[in-house]
């Protein structure tokens, strides 16, 4: 079993509902959706593009899944996660934009957020004693010898190569994309997301999600808001 602490917003929001039925699956009831018709791609590409978004479903990482250490179980990173949300402000990111990570595509914030790198970091420190070391099957699963030896180093210390200033928010929408098709799919997903694009996003909660076995999708285990959120519900 593995964790991991993600944002990810409520889950009647509509941006949940539409991410949710874009990856075909609901985090919050741990279930696949039916394949969308109105995704102006063939039912092939599309099942082949949210593969792996679709088992991680929708969620922007804070803490990239991981194993419990010895000596810590389930109940304590849940109360550790609790106290923390509530001693941590809640923030708007200005707006966000769909963009491209590589041959990925996810909605990403328009500018660089200090505030929101800051969160980030925290959150991968504070959390760091609930980690259980990665093996090194687990190691090698990350390709370091293509990595820069500041993600190595992150990757050994951290157990994700991806954190402090090699952090970069992104609400994953697709998995690798052929590069001939990523200008149709960026103006698709530019039209399909654009009601949450170009506005504020606050970052109002911290969720875990629970994979049960490694491979298996991941779901929404408990949600908990930030504090001066203005959503103060629980999910659990």
């Amino acid at each position: 079993m593995r964790y991991a602490i993600y944002f990810t917003p409520a889950k009647d929001d509509p941006l949940t509902q539409a991410a949710s039925l874009w990856l075909g699956r609901d985090a919050y009831e741990g279930r696949d959706l039916p394949n969308p018709t109105d995704t102006g791609l063939a039912e092939d590409e599309w099942r082949t593009i949210t593969a792996d978004p679709r088992r991680y479903a929708f969620h922007a990482t804070l803490k990239a899944p991981f194993a419990l250490d010895d000596g810590k179980d389930e109940a304590g990173l849940i109360a550790a996660v609790d106290a923390f949300a509530a001693q941590t402000e809640a923030f708007d990111i200005p707006e966000l934009v769909v963009a491209g990570l590589g041959p990925f595509f996810g909605l990403v914030p328009g500018a660089p957020n200090p505030t929101l790198q800051d969160f980030a970091g925290n959150i991968v420190e504070h959390f760091e004693p609930f980690r259980a070391p990665l093996s090194d099957a687990d190691i090698a699963r990350r390709k370091p010898e293509k990595l820069s030896e500041p993600q190595r180093n992150y990757l050994h210390q951290y157990g994700y190569p991806y954190v402090m200033e090699e952090f970069r928010f992104h609400m994953t929408l697709t998995g690798p994309v052929p590069e001939e098709r990523r200008e149709v799919m960026h103006s698709l997903l530019t039209e399909r997301f654009a009601t949450f694009t170009g506005k504020p996003r606050r970052i109002d909660a911290l969720t875990v999600f629970v994979e049960p076995q490694r491979g298996e999708p991941f779901s929404v285990l408990h949600r908990v808001p930030l504090k001066n959120s203005q959503d103060q519900r629980i999910f659990a």
